[in-house]
């Protein structure tokens, strides 16, 4: 069973998506599913991902937390 997690644009990637249904969704509509294979899922966070991606990472945290009921 997954650990809940408080969601925040210094969460490490992996670990949202391990912890939150549904997070691998929203991180593959914004940074593609590229991620889902490269190594640094496991280090990288929202934000450095955002910033990659020219995103706005509150945008994604929100509506991570959105499926979270947070």
């Amino acid at each position: 069973m997954a650990t809940k997690i408080e969601v925040t644009k210094d969460s490490i990637i992996g670990d949202v998506i391990k912890s939150v249904p549904g997070a691998r969704d929203v991180i593959q509509k914004y940074f593609g599913g590229g991620c889902f294979t490269c190594p640094g899922i496991n280090m990288e966070t929202i934000a450095f991902g955002s910033t990659m991606h020219n995103l706005d990472p509150d945008k994604i945290v929100d509506e991570i937390k959105k499926l979270a009921g947070d």
